[in-house]
C-alpha cells in the first residue's frame, strides 16, 4: 500500500486479495486506530501473484526487510549496549551503566541490560559489596543490607579499604570469568582451608561465605530452568491497542536473558505474532522450541520457515499445563509489569485485566468495564446504579444512577432491560458525555435472566458490545461469571476473581446506597405530612432550607416562620409535633 508521494506504507500478504481489501476498506468494521490512520493514508496499492502460502510469506518478510514500511511492525526495544562499571575512588562501587566516560573502568559492552544488572547484583551479594553512596571514610549505622548478611558494611569502619579493594578485584574477576578460574569453587575451598590452617579465621570466614553465595546462586539458576536446551517463551499483555511482547530466553538449559517489545495498532495475540514474530526471527536465530501463550495452530506457514531459517525443525508450542505452562505464566506475568511502567498501572491490574480478557474470550483488553445492579426494597424507590472501571481502577466521574420509571414494583429484569436502554439512548443522543463512550464489557449483578433481559435492547440499539452476569454464592460472595450458555468458574483466575468481586461489590454499594438515600427522603417525607399544615409542598420547602429532619425537630417558632410558605400557625404546629413546647 502506498500513500499519495508513493512511498510503501504497508506490506502485506493474503489467500483472498478481495477479502483482505474490504476487510480494511469495507464500511462498518471496526478497526485499531492505526489501522484507520493507514487507510486514511493509503492511495494507491500493488500487488504480487505467488505459487503458495509458504512462498508469499517469504516474500513478505523481505519486503518488509527492504522498505521498513511504516505501519509495519518496526523492531523497537530501547535497548543499547549496557556496561559495568567499576569507579576509580578510594571505595570503588559497581554498577550497571548505558554509558561509558573516561574517568572510571568499565566492562563490556553487553548486548543484554537484564544479563548486566544480574551480574551486577550476584557479584555484590557474593563478594559483600554495598550499593549506597555512602562516605565510608565516616563511621555511620549500618542498613538493613548488613543485617541480612549481604553487604560487609564498610560504612562500621570495620573493614579496611585494603581488605574491601580485594573482595572488589575479586567481583571484578568473578564478572569476567563467571565461577571458573581462581573462583571456581574447588579453588575457594583449598583458600578457605588453607586461610582457616594458617589461623587467618576472618578471611577464612569470608571465603566461606563466599562459596555459600556461590553455591546457592547456583541452586537458584536451577530453578529458573528447562528440561530443553534451547527455547524461547513469548507471551504479550495488551491494555487496549497497546502491547508489551515479552520474550524469556533459555539457552544451555538456563535462563540466559529477556526483551520486551512495544507495539501499538493491534487488538488480539494472533494478528501481532503474524507481524512480529517473522520479523524477530528475521533478526534472531530462532531456537528448537518457542512457546506461545496463544494456539500454535494456526502458525503452521510460520513454523515451516523458522525451520528453514535455522536450518533445523523449529516446534511453536501452545502448553496447556505443568511447568511449559508456568513459564508461559511468568512471561506474561513480566510483560504485565513492564506494561504497567509504561502506563502508570501495576502489574497485578494489567494481569487481572489480560486474565479477564481470555477467561470470557473476549477479543480485546476489557479497559472500560461498565456494571449494573438493582436496588429496592418489595419494590418501593426502585433504583439501578452503573459504575465504570477504566484500566481495573474505579472510574467515578462516569458512575450513573437511575429511578426506574417504566412500571410500579419489583421486577430485576425488567429493570435492567429499561435501564440498559435509556443508557444507550443517551448515547445515541451524544447530549450527555458521560454516555459518549461504548463500553468493553458489560456486567450485571445477576444471572443467565438479567442477560437474556438486555441483549435485546443491544440488538435494538446496534450495540456490539459483550454481556456476562456476576453470580454470587449463597454467603453474597462473587462465585462465578454468568454466560447465556451457563456460569464460568473464576475463583482459579485469582486475579480475574479480584477484579470481578471488586466491580461487583462496588456497584452493590453504589446502587444500594442511592436507594437508602431516597429511601430516607420518603420516611422523612412522610413524617412531616403527618403534621397539620404541611403538605408535600411545605415538606419540599422546609427540607430544603433545613437540610435534615434532625433541624427541623430542633428549630424554632422564629426560625420555623423564616422559611418562605410557613406561617406562625404552622409553625407552631411543627414545634408541638415534635415535642419542643
Amino acid at each position: 500500500m502506498k500513500n499519495s508521494q508513493g512511498e510503501i506504507i504497508y506490506i502485506g500478504k493474503a489467500k483472498a486479495l478481495k477479502n483482505r481489501v474490504t476487510q480494511y476498506f469495507g464500511s462498518g468494521n471496526q478497526h485499531t486506530e492505526k489501522v484507520r490512520q493507514m487507510v486514511r493514508n493509503v492511495e494507491d496499492f500493488d500487488y504480487i501473484l505467488c505459487d503458495s502460502e509458504f512462498e508469499a510469506f517469504i516474500l513478505e518478510n523481505s519486503l518488509i526487510k527492504q522498505n521498513q514500511p511504516k505501519y509495519n511492525i518496526l523492531l523497537k526495544d530501547d535497548k543499547g549496549y549496557s556496561y559495568i562499571k567499576i569507579t576509580k575512588e578510594r571505595w570503588p562501587r559497581i554498577s550497571a551503566v548505558k554509558m561509558t566516560d573516561r574517568q572510571n573502568e568499565f566492562i563490556g559492552p553487553f548486548n543484554s541490560g537484564y544479563v548486566v544488572k544480574q551480574t551486577v547484583d550476584e557479584a555484590r551479594k557474593i563478594f559483600k559489596i554495598p550499593d549506597c553512596n555512602r562516605d565510608f571514610d565516616k563511621i555511620s549505622s549500618p542498613c538493613l543490607n548488613f543485617h541480612i548478611g549481604i553487604c560487609d558494611a564498610p560504612c562500621r569502619g570495620k573493614i579496611s579499604n585494603e581488605a574491601y579493594i580485594e573482595s572488589i578485584n575479586s567481583a571484578k574477576e568473578f564478572i569476567k570469568s563467571g565461577d571458573s578460574g581462581s573462583l571456581g569453587l574447588e579453588n575457594l575451598e583449598k583458600k578457605m582451608l588453607d586461610a582457616a590452617e594458617s589461623l587467618r579465621f576472618e578471611e577464612a570466614a569470608r571465603l566461606r561465605d563466599r562459596i555459600k553465595a556461590i553455591k546457592k546462586l547456583r541452586d537458584r539458576q536451577k530453578v529458573v530452568s528447562i528440561s530443553h536446551k534451547e527455547q524461547d517463551v513469548i507471551a504479550t499483555a495488551f491494555l487496549g491497542e497497546r502491547a508489551c511482547v515479552e520474550i524469556l530466553i533459555f539457552r544451555g538449559f538456563k535462563l540466559t536473558d529477556k526483551k520486551q517489545f512495544f507495539i501499538e495498532g493491534f487488538s488480539d495475540k494472533e494478528s501481532l505474532y503474524s507481524e512480529f514474530l517473522p520479523r524477530y526471527y528475521g533478526e534472531n536465530e530462532p531456537p528448537q522450541r518457542v512457546l506461545l501463550d496463544v494456539p500454535a495452530e494456526n502458525f503452521g506457514v510460520l513454523e515451516q520457515w523458522l525451520s528453514k531459517r535455522a536450518e533445523k525443525k523449529v516446534k511453536l508450542i501452545n502448553p496447556k499445563a505443568g511447568d511449559q505452562l508456568k513459564l508461559i505464566e511468568m512471561c506474561l506475568t513480566n510483560a504485565a509489569e513492564n506494561l504497567s511502567e509504561k502506563t502508570e498501572r501495576t502489574g497485578k491490574e494489567m494481569s487481572a485485566l489480560n486474565e479477564l480478557q481470555a477467561l470470557l474470550g473476549l477479543e480485546k483488553t476489557p479497559r472500560y468495564i461498565e456494571a449494573y445492579d438493582i436496588s429496592n426494597t418489595a419494590g418501593s424507590e426502585n433504583v439501578a446504579g452503573m459504575v465504570v472501571f477504566k484500566d481495573a481502577r474505579p472510574f467515578k466521574a462516569a458512575y450513573k444512577r437511575f429511578k426506574i420509571k417504566g412500571f410500579i414494583g419489583q421486577d430485576d429484569y425488567r429493570s435492567m432491560a429499561e435501564v440498559l436502554d435509556r443508557r444507550f439512548a443517551e448515547y445515541e443522543k451524544g447530549d450527555d458525555d458521560g454516555f459518549s463512550a461504548l463500553p468493553d464489557l458489560i456486567l450485571l449483578d445477576g444471572a443467565k435472566g438479567q442477560i437474556s433481559a438486555v441483549l435485546p435492547i443491544l440488538q435494538k440499539h446496534n450495540i456490539d458490545v459483550p454481556v456476562f452476569g456476576m453470580v454470587k454464592d449463597s454467603k453474597h460472595r462473587t462465585r462465578a461469571i454468568a454466560t447465556t450458555g451457563g456460569d464460568i468458574a473464576i475463583k482459579s483466575n485469582r486475579r480475574a476473581f479480584t477484579l470481578v468481586t471488586n466491580i461487583q461489590d462496588e456497584v452493590h454499594r453504589f446502587a444500594i446506597g442511592y436507594h437508602k438515600k431516597l429511601q430516607s427522603k420518603s420516611v422523612t417525607g412522610t413524617e412531616l405530612l403527618q403534621i397539620e399544615g404541611v403538605g408535600k409542598e411545605r415538606a419540599k420547602v422546609l427540607l430544603k432550607h433545613f437540610g435534615s429532619i434532625e433541624k427541623i425537630k430542633k428549630a424554632t417558632i422564629k426560625e420555623l416562620c423564616a422559611v418562605k410558605g410557613i406561617s406562625p400557625k404552622t409553625a407552631e404546629n411543627v414545634v408541638k409535633y415534635f415535642g419542643n413546647i
